[in-house]
C-alpha cells in the first residue's frame, strides 16, 4: 500500500523502514530535511494516491493536535489518519468529530516497541470505525511481529491509545518491582552477585519477562548502575492511567505507588520527610540530621549535637516516646 508517515524520529524513522521492506510505499514528512522525503504536509498528501492514509507520529498535544487540524485541511472525503504517538483518547475523539466533519476517517493506534520495533516488530492496539481499520491493516500486518498475537482491533475510536495507557501503567508497576528488587538484593551482604541472580529468573520463574532480559542487559553494560542518576521521568500516560482508575472507581495500588516513585526520584531532598523528621523530633524529641552549625562540632554520629531541651524531651523514648507521661504512638 501506499501510506504518509509523518515524523520520523526514533520510532517514525524506524517504522518507516519496516514498512518499506514489507513492500509498502511511503513518503515520509519531518521538520529535519536530512530525514524527509518531501519539503512539506502538502507534497506529502499530493504524493498519495486515493483514497490516502496518513500516519502521523508526532508528540502527543498540540504538535499531534496542530498535524491533524492542517491534515483536515488538505485530505478529502474518504481519505483516513493514523495517530500512532502517544496521545491522550480523549483527544481522539476530538480529532475524530473534527475529521468526521469532512468525511475523513480517524484511526488513533498505540505503538509499543520502541527501538527494538525495526526488527522485532511492534505492538500495535488500534481503535476506530472497521472500514477505516481495514484501509490501514496492511501496514498494520507489516509493522506487527511475526506469529498470531501483537495487534489488536481495541474497540471505537480512542480504545487503542486507552489500551495502550494501560499498557504503560502495567510498565510502570513492573519496573518498579524489579528495580525495588534489585536494591534490595544490592544492599544485603549475603547475595554475591545481583546480575547473576537477575540472569537466573530469566528462564523457567514466572517472573520472567522482556523487561527483565532488558534489566540484565542493563546490570551486564554497568553492575552497580553507578553512571546512572536515579532520576526517571514519567510520559504522561502513568498519570493518565490513575486517573482513568479514579474515575472508574478502580483501584490501582500498584501503578499509583510506581508512579509516585518516579515523583520521589526527582527530589534531592524531600519537603515531606522534612515535614515527618519535624513532627518526629516534637512529639518524641527524634534526632533530626540537620548540618552542623558553622564552627561547630557535630555528634559522633554526624548529626549536629541535638538542644539540651531536646535531648531531656527524649530520654528514654523510642519511637513512639515512652517517658513520663501518656504512651504516644506515631500517628
Amino acid at each position: 500500500m501506499d501510506l504518509g508517515l509523518v515524523g520520523l524520529g526514533k520510532m517514525g524513522g524506524n517504522m518507516r523502514e519496516r514498512l518499506r521492506r514489507g513492500g509498502h510505499t511511503v513518503v515520509g514528512f519531518d521538520r529535519n530535511p536530512d530525514v524527509s522525503d518531501v519539503g512539506s504536509l502538502a507534497e506529502l498528501v499530493e504524493a498519495l494516491p486515493s483514497p490516502k492514509v496518513v500516519w502521523v507520529m508526532v508528540p502527543a498535544g498540540e504538535a499531534t493536535r496542530a498535524t491533524v487540524a492542517e491534515l483536515g485541511e488538505l485530505l478529502s472525503e474518504g481519505d483516513v489518519v493514523v495517530d500512532g504517538g502517544n496521545s491522550r483518547w480523549t483527544d481522539d475523539q476530538a480529532h475524530a468529530a473534527l475529521l468526521a466533519e469532512k468525511g475523513i476517517g480517524y484511526v488513533d493506534c498505540g505503538v509499543s516497541g520502541g527501538v527494538w520495533g525495526l526488527e522485532n516488530g511492534y505492538a500495535l492496539m488500534y481503535g476506530g470505525e472497521a472500514a477505516d481499520v481495514a484501509k490501514v491493516q496492511p501496514a498494520f500486518d507489516t509493522l506487527k511481529p511475526e506469529g498470531e498475537f501483537g495487534a489488536v482491533h481495541a474497540g471505537k475510536v480512542g480504545a487503542g491509545h486507552f489500551s495502550k495507557m494501560v499498557h504503560n501503567g502495567i510498565e510502570y508497576a513492573i519496573m518498579q518491582s524489579y528495580a525495588e528488587g534489585w536494591e534490595l538484593l544490592e544492599k544485603v551482604d549475603m547475595v554475591d552477585n545481583v546480575t547473576e541472580v537477575f540472569r537466573s529468573w530469566r528462564e523457567g520463574t514466572v517472573i520472567r519477562s522482556w523487561l527483565l532480559d532488558l534489566m540484565v542487559n542493563a546490570l551486564d553494560d554497568d553492575p552497580g548502575l553507578e553512571s546512572i542518576r536515579g532520576y526517571a521521568e514519567d510520559s504522561g500516560e502513568g498519570r493518565w492511567t490513575v486517573e482513568a482508575a479514579i474515575d472508574n472507581a478502580v483501584a490501582v495500588p500498584a501503578i499509583t505507588a510506581a508512579l509516585f516513585a518516579r515523583f520521589v526520584s526527582r527530589q534531592d531532598d524531600s519537603p515531606a520527610m522534612k515535614a515527618i523528621a519535624a513532627m518526629r523530633n516534637q512529639f518524641g524529641g527524634h534526632a533530626l540530621h540537620t548540618p552542623p552549625p558553622t564552627g561547630g562540632d557535630v555528634d559522633g554520629d554526624g548529626q549536629a549535637p541535638q538542644s539540651e531541651a531536646a535531648q531531656q524531651a527524649g530520654a528514654g523514648q523510642g519511637e513512639g516516646g515512652s517517658g513520663a507521661g501518656p504512651t504516644t504512638g506515631e500517628s
